[in-house]
């Protein structure tokens, strides 16, 4: 019994002698405490995120399906009555395409969420203007710019900053985006001129953006710039973002930064890394956070995506999408393929988060699907089916009638007249 007891304890001492210093203080502990053994369970059953953290802001997100505790639901609650005290500007800007499938999703989860807020609209004229006239009940509506689109002259700092490469126009593809986003600044700034006060938010977001939930009142951080997670393509993913009246006027000063960028040495920068090089030299504090919308594209793109690919995604992932792109689609990669898919993305360029069953995706290499009309509807619920279908067959008279109801509850209105918006969508 001697012999056994003193062989069984010199092979324990030489198998902690194998043990690294840190796993051994541990296991140390357990000893002493029984009701911490599962912390070893922990260390061996926890499987890391194959990336690193983009930045430390970044927090971690819950299953898609997790519903909030009562103590988060009563500081959610707490929050949004301060916001619903405070004022608000929600910037629109881009071109209307699918408005009659985006629109309504942004009236009921940002326009109605924040019925105290001021509707800003800046929109180049185009076939899917008259879908606008949705807008038509929503709660306010400040300012509706919709302009024909003019050629923005290029100066010697754009060209030596800017990049054509990746962008469908060139640089005077960013150019004109860039003036549509600083359009709305410019908007907000006059509207607050006029009436004499300053907003405590601005909401900048695009018209193509597909909500699948409520914008959160913890999106609202004083002093911080708030930016969707992943499609950073180098450098910030720039298709939504949330910020105190400082923070916004920088983020949203996209041509006017561009000699600031010039003369600090950036060069051949595309959207995204010039976002990020104007925030930087502005002294703007970012952070990432997860948010319920994606943006609806009739692009195509290789499946599955390589390295340097874009993946789309169904609108009916689970989510949140944080503005990928997307489609309704039958999804023909879930679970295991999207991990597979997904997990060799390069996360500094069209990454999207896809944990726990977030993600789902399209096979975008063709059209949009056969039948995705019924795809949307099935997704998107009866009240936005009811508006994609009245949109479908709506006629001249009825567009511009909606029009001139949008045009009365608009302070600011400057767009053509409403029968030549609706002529050229409807009339051919």
């Amino acid at each position: 019994m001697s012999l056994r007891w003193t062989t069984e304890v010199g092979w324990r001492l030489s198998f902690l002698l194998f043990i690294p210093l840190p796993l051994l203080l541990l296991f140390l502990s357990s000893i002493a405490n029984p009701f911490s053994s599962s912390s070893l369970k922990t260390i061996f059953q926890n499987k890391s995120h194959p990336f690193p953290s983009p930045r430390p802001s970044l927090p971690p997100f819950p299953h898609p399906h997790a519903r909030p505790d009562h103590l988060q639901l009563v500081r959610l609650k707490k929050r949004k009555a301060e916001l619903d005290r405070s004022r608000i500007a929600i910037c629109l800007v881009g071109g209307a395409r699918r408005f009659e499938l985006t629109g309504p999703s942004i009236v009921e989860n940002l326009l109605k969420v924040y019925s105290n807020s001021d509707l800003f609209l800046h929109s180049p004229l185009d076939g899917g203007a008259y879908k606008f006239s949705i807008l038509e009940d929503t709660p306010r509506i400040a300012a509706v710019r919709i302009f024909v689109p003019e050629h923005v002259n290029e100066t010697d700092a754009q060209a030596r900053v800017l990049t054509a490469s990746g962008s469908p126009n060139g640089i005077q593809g960013l150019l004109q985006y860039f003036n549509l986003v600083e359009g709305c600044l410019s908007m907000i700034t006059a509207y607050q001129t006029r009436h004499n006060f300053t907003y405590d938010w601005v909401v900048r977001t695009r018209v193509d953006g597909y909500w699948s939930a409520p914008l959160s009142p913890d999106s609202f951080i004083p002093s911080k710039y708030i930016l969707p997670s992943g499609s950073q393509y180098g450098g910030l993913n720039d298709r939504l973002g949330i910020g105190d009246l400082p923070t916004s006027r920088a983020a949203l000063s996209r041509l006017s930064l561009i000699p600031s960028l010039d003369a600090a040495g950036y060069r051949k920068l595309n959207s995204e890394t010039a976002f990020m090089a104007q925030l930087s030299t502005q002294r703007i504090h970012y952070q990432f956070t997860r948010l319920p919308f994606c943006v609806l594209s009739d692009r195509t793109y290789g499946f599955p995506p390589a390295k340097f690919g874009v993946p789309v995604a169904s609108i009916g992932s689970p989510g949140p999408l944080s503005g990928a792109k997307c489609r309704p689609c039958t999804a023909v990669c879930v679970g295991p393929c999207v991990a597979d898919v997904a997990g060799s993305l390069n996360r500094k360029w069209s990454w999207t988060e896809w944990e726990n069953g977030s993600l789902e995706l399209c096979d975008a290499h063709g059209p949009w699907e056969r039948g995705w009309e019924g795809i949307f509807d099935r997704i998107a619920g009866p009240k936005l089916t009811a508006v994609r279908k009245r949109v479908g067959a709506m006629g001249m008279a009825q567009c511009v009638a909606n029009m001139e109801k949008m045009r009365r509850r608009t302070e600011r209105w400057d767009a053509p007249p409403s029968m030549e918006i609706c002529m050229l969508g409807l009339g051919g």
